[in-house]
Order: C-alpha cells, then sequence, then structure tokens
C-alpha cells in the first residue's frame, strides 16, 4: 500500500481491542504481531485471560458499523453463524422505568452476538491478514525504550511452561492488555510523570445464564432488556442467538445478582416488568448463573501528560473503561482503530498527539454521556452541575416523550448508539416533538411482548 511503513508493529494483548488494532496495523506496517497470554488460535470459547467474557456484551450501532468498516461483511456471516439481527427500535423491546419505549423502524441495525463468537470470528479474519501472526501463551513483562526513556523500542515477554525470557523489537507498540494495563508503572519507571485517573464508582455486579429455547418468548424481536433506574436499580438484558438465549441480570452500586438458580431467578422476579423472567421460565437452562463484578469506571488521561514516550500508543480498557451496562467497551475499541487508522495515513504516529485525539475525537462524548447517566443515581458519587442537572432534566423528557412516539425513540437511540451527539435532540424540530409527547398529548400503540397484538401505551399525563 502506499501508506506502508517498512517495520514491525507490536501489539500488547489479543482481545478485541488488540485484534481491530492489529487490523489496522496491517495495512502500514510490514509485520505485526500480537502477544497474548492465552491460546489464540481456533478458540470458540470464553478465555480464561477474559473473565467477563461469558457476560452478555453489546455492541452499539455505531460499533457494528465500525467493525463492518474494519471487515467488511463480518455482520453477515456473524447472522449466518447463528447471531441476532434486527432494528434497534423495531426489534429490540426495550423498557426504561418499566414503561416500553415505542416501536420504529430506525434503519438502525442491531445484532446480537456472544462475545467469544464475536471475538472468534473478528480473530480468523485477522488470522487471515498475511503480515499479521500470534505470539501466543507468553507474558508481557514490560516494555523496552532508548537509553535516554523518550522511545519505546519493544517489549519484553516470556513463556511460562520454559521461562525463557526475550526482547520483541517494534518500531511501534501498542499497549491493548486492558484494564489491568501497566503501562502506568512503566511509565514511571522511565521516568514519566504518573497519569491521572478518572473513576466514576458504580459498582456494578452482574450475572449470567444460558438457556435453550423450549417456547419462543421473544416473538419478532432479538432482545429484551430492562434498563436499571434509580426507582430501581436492577436490570436484564436477554438476547437471543439462533435457539438459544444469553441472559444477564445486574444490580447497582453493590447489588449483585444471585449465582444460585433460586437466588437467579428470585431476582429475575424483581426487575420492573415480568418479559425477562417469563423468558427465563419458559426456557431451558444449560448452565449455572455466573458473576462477575465491576466496581467503577476508570479513564486514564494519557492526554493531558506534556511527555509521552515515542513508538507507543494505547487503545481500548487500557485508556477508558466504561460502565458495561452501556456497552460502549467493543465500539470505542474498533473507533479507537479507526482512528489510528486514519492517524497512520500521514506516517509513523506521533504519539501524544495521537493519545489527544483519541480523547478529544473518540472518548470525551461517551464518557461524558456515560458519566451522566450514572450520575442520575443518588448514591453515585459525583458532582451534579448545572449541565449535568439540566441533562438529567432533559433525559427524563426525553424518555417519557419516547414511550409514545417511535421517532423520539429512534433519536434517543441513535444517541446510545453513538451515532449522533446529544445536541441531536436538541434540534428545533425534534425538541417540540419530545415537548409535545412528554406532556401527553396521545399514546401511541406498543406492540405486546408476547402475543404480536397491539396495545397503547401507558396513558398520558
Amino acid at each position: 500500500m502506499s501508506g506502508r511503513i517498512t517495520g514491525r508493529a507490536l501489539v500488547l494483548g489479543g482481545s478485541i481491542a488488540g485484534l481491530f488494532a492489529a487490523r489496522v496495523l496491517s495495512e502500514t506496517y510490514a509485520e505485526v504481531v500480537v502477544v497474548d497470554r492465552d491460546v489464540l488460535t481456533g478458540v470458540e470459547k470464553t478465555r480464561q485471560g477474559v473473565p467477563q467474557g461469558r457476560q452478555v456484551h453489546g455492541l452499539l450501532a455505531r460499533g457494528r458499523q465500525a467493525i463492518e468498516e474494519l471487515f467488511p461483511g463480518i455482520t453477515d456471516e456473524l447472522v449466518a453463524a447463528g447471531a441476532g439481527s434486527g432494528d434497534v427500535a423495531g426489534n429490540l423491546r426495550w423498557y426504561f422505568n418499566g414503561v416500553p419505549l415505542a416501536r420504529d423502524e430506525s434503519g438502525m441495525v442491531a445484532v446480537t452476538v456472544s462475545r467469544p463468537m464475536l471475538e472468534f470470528h473478528v480473530r480468523q479474519k485477522v488470522q487471515d491478514v498475511p503480515n499479521v501472526r500470534f505470539l501466543e501463551r507468553h507474558d508481557i513483562l514490560g516494555v523496552t525504550a532508548t537509553g535516554d526513556g523518550r522511545r519505546i523500542t519493544g517489549a519484553r515477554v516470556r513463556e511460562p511452561d520454559t521461562g525463557i525470557e526475550r526482547e520483541l523489537n517494534a518500531d511501534l507498540v501498542v499497549d491493548a492488555t486492558g484494564r489491568g494495563s501497566r503501562t502506568p508503572v512503566w511509565l514511571t519507571e522511565l521516568g514519566y510523570q504518573r497519569v491521572a485517573e478518572d473513576r466514576l464508582k458504580i459498582g456494578i455486579g452482574y450475572t449470567t445464564r444460558h438457556y435453550r429455547i423450549r417456547t419462543d418468548p421473544f416473538g419478532r424481536d432479538i432482545s429484551i432488556n430492562v434498563i436499571a433506574s434509580p426507582t430501581l436499580p436492577r436490570g436484564a438484558i436477554c438476547g437471543r442467538h439462533g435457539d438459544h438465549i444469553e441472559l444477564t441480570a445486574y444490580g447497582v452500586l453493590g447489588d449483585v445478582p444471585p449465582s444460585d438458580p433460586e437466588g437467579f431467578d428470585a431476582f429475575l422476579a424483581s426487575l420492573a416488568v415480568p418479559d425477562i423472567a417469563d423468558a427465563a421460565r419458559v426456557s431451558e437452562p444449560v448452565d449455572d448463573p455466573v458473576s462477575y463484578q465491576f466496581p467503577a469506571s476508570l479513564r486514564r488521561r494519557y492526554e493531558r501528560l506534556d511527555r509521552f514516550p515515542d513508538g507507543f500508543v494505547l487503545l481500548g480498557d487500557s485508556v477508558c473503561s466504561f460502565n458495561p451496562t452501556y456497552a460502549q467497551g467493543m465500539t470505542i475499541s474498533a473507533l479507537g482503530a479507526l482512528a489510528l487508522r486514519s492517524h497512520l495515513r500521514s506516517g509513523p504516529p506521533r504519539s501524544l498527539d495521537f493519545l489527544r485525539e483519541l480523547a478529544r475525537d473518540v472518548l470525551d462524548g461517551p464518557w461524558d454521556l456515560m458519566t451522566t447517566g450514572d450520575l442520575t443515581f443518588p448514591d453515585v458519587p459525583g458532582e451534579r452541575t448545572l449541565k449535568v442537572r439540566m441533562a438529567h432534566g432533559l433525559v427524563a423528557k426525553v424518555l417519557d416523550a419516547a414511550t409514545r412516539d417511535g421517532k423520539v425513540a429512534s433519536a434517543y437511540l441513535r444517541v446510545a448508539g453513538l451515532l449522533d451527539p446529544p445536541e441531536a435532540l436538541m434540534k428545533p424540530a425534534m425538541l417540540m416533538r419530545i415537548l409535545r409527547y412528554s406532556l401527553g398529548s396521545r399514546p401511541v400503540p406498543v406492540p405486546a411482548p408476547r402475543d404480536g397484538r397491539e396495545r397503547p401505551a401507558r396513558e398520558p399525563a
């Protein structure tokens, strides 16, 4: 390719973010090496290095588009392999505050796919790229640098079975090791300032169980989504994959759904609507519930550093780890890879420039969206500025209107899906629609969840 850079790129971490990075780097570097401590090749189940892989993973509308840009045709391949596909506003059953959103044909494509299945298909495509190779079953010990520490030159790795250590030289190193990234420590060892971190304590606990469908609880839907709210801080996502169901229940601020079957069923019965408990009741469990906890969202502010070594960038959860209930993680990883692709078009990466671009163009909007949402829960610590309080008031109006009007529901889901900025809801025509329907001018028919017949939404205020 005309933009090819002679040399080697080294990707630390072979999970989703690392795979996206490898795909992009293969377009410009002569060789790309992906290092991971797990076995990667041929793995179709949850990997040891991804303990959260058994939980439901959402792929936002913008994320599906981004992955399609990286791997054209992958949506059709996933559907052919058993993933569900439909319209975000027309084939997903959304409940906010216990009330269903109105339906619409939005044109936004939703895909319900398990994390292991998506990762397997992405990995297969990356493996097919001729100049990419995987170095599996190797621990990552640290990075190597020039004597003055101004440039990262590679990484030190160890094969655990033999204890043999070696150095891998590279022209560019990408840290995609995830939330547990050691880059903050490596930088201080090289004499750099400690990176500042923003944390938002949310205390998400979530538990997943898988089922085989016996009696179809979905109808024309591919997912049932009951979103936690301040009045009932419990939620669940129930997605259809072929003839199987992946069901994740979650609670906020330490309210972890039980991992024993009876306790899990009781938790489902406590949700604002019965749809998900009913879906579990009429289906056949194929495993026991498994729990996972997420204490706090974390953002490392590399873009604020005055100095940063050349030949080194970070992507995915290594930079920013989002509250998983917003389903932003995989989408942000894909968008970060596309941002790196764009940056590389002008030549070898300028590390700090790229991290500032990543923060501004990819991270800031979703981080603010998530933070504003989490601060609706009164016990989540954080400052409720005037801007945040005004956003809370607007979202309350939007969600109220969205239960009555499908166009408002689509507009809201476009923002939540990272297709549009929140400002899109403030355009005059949409704002007038929001005000009209949040004032309860008239109910709009909403499809009933089980028998397909329509019923009216709640009566207007």
